[in-house]
């Protein structure tokens, strides 16, 4: 917690003071009651651009000292400020490291609070390695820890947050992955050497390159753009593409979400997902669609719902292909939407193992 800066506004100690001072017993101040009487001293104007910098439990330390605090006299006022514009005038300057912060977080807080801090700070990396984990995307996490052995990756996953844990547990080999499990069941807790040199490796054989394999593939962010596109517009830069690259134009395709790729949800969330459908835009959607994405689309229906549809469909007419392509695109994405929310799982391949939100 910074206190001061090393400024020359610094506050005039004759000036009036908000710090009411009586004629108390001379007495020696603790740490966090010299950093009360101080804010109390230089009053709102000067002490609010201090009070803004610390956090709720500095400000929950301090008021409580300033309750506390008691009678000031006006003797062990002045000789507060001038310790501290000594302190400050014969430092010359400020350096901040752990013995300084250290030093400092006494002044006002408890030794065992202190420690807690100062644990997470110095290391081992404690929580932060750990907060930086689940942060990192579970299927780059999973691609690394599958080379590990099963104890080290129970120990990473008991670690990390549980929402997060389940993502790369659910991407790991399934042989493997209850291996991990078993382990995680019977995981003692784990001493304090062995977190230290698991954290380490992580630190230095992972998280150091994390950010070379971070960068997202730019044939998936083109395929996102292409979905985008009405279909006359996605032809024709697939076409295009095509005749300048085509290992380029396949990728893309390959992982392009398409309405067609609508086929491979599974019943349940084919279902679902016709639940949250228009029935004049679910109709208006299928009447450019080809026979096969059409008997999909009825075979997770009702005979009665099927029936109405197929009526509906008859009776719209002919109907621009822009409306249809529009209408179709709506569909992609409320399915994407579901996926996002995790009411349903789409599948890039026809494979079960393979899936993206």
């Amino acid at each position: 917690m910074a206190l001061v800066s090393q400024s020359t506004d610094i506050p005039d100690i004759t000036a009036p003071r908000q710090l009411v001072v009586g004629a108390g017993e001379q007495r020696v101040l603790r740490g966090d009651e010299k950093a009360a009487a101080l804010l109390l001293a230089l009053g709102p104007d000067y002490g609010k651009p201090i009070f803004d910098e610390l956090d709720e439990l500095e400000i929950k330390t301090l008021s409580r000292a300033m309750v506390r605090l008691g009678p000031i006299t006006q003797e062990m006022l002045d000789d507060l400020m001038i310790e501290f514009v000594t302190t400050i005038a014969s430092n010359g300057s400020l350096s901040g490291n752990t013995d300084s912060t250290e030093r400092l977080l006494l002044s006002f807080l408890p030794a065992e609070r202190v420690d807690s801090i100062m644990e997470e700070i110095r290391g081992p990396a404690g929580r932060n390695m750990w907060e930086k984990l689940s942060n990192v995307q579970e299927d780059v996490l999973a691609a690394y820890l599958k080379n590990e052995y099963p104890q080290t990756i129970a120990v990473v996953l008991s670690k990390i947050a549980p929402d997060h844990a389940s993502k790369v547990l659910a991407i790991l080999p399934e042989e493997l992955a209850m291996n991990v499990v078993q382990r995680m069941l019977g995981l003692d807790p784990v001493q304090k050497e062995i977190l230290e040199k698991i954290e380490t490796t992580l630190r230095t054989e992972f998280m150091s390159t994390l950010s070379h394999t971070k960068r997202r593939d730019s044939h998936e962010q083109m395929a996102e753009i292409f979905n985008s596109f009405d279909r006359q517009t996605e032809a024709r830069f697939i076409t295009s593409l095509e005749e300048n690259s085509r290992e380029d134009a396949e990728r893309i395709k390959a992982l392009m979400f398409t309405f067609e790729d609508l086929t491979r949800l599974e019943a349940s969330a084919m279902q679902t997902l016709l639940q949250r459908m228009d029935k004049r835009e679910l109709a208006l959607s299928l009447k450019g669609a080809n026979e096969t994405i059409k008997d999909f689309f009825f075979a997770n229906m009702s005979a009665r719902s099927a029936k109405l549809l197929r009526d509906d469909m008859e009776t719209m007419g002919a109907v621009r292909l822009k409306d249809v392509d529009e209408a179709q695109g709506r569909m992609v994405s409320t399915a994407k939407d579901l996926a996002a929310k995790g009411e349903i799982i789409i599948l890039k391949t026809k494979s079960d193992d393979q899936m993206v939100a």
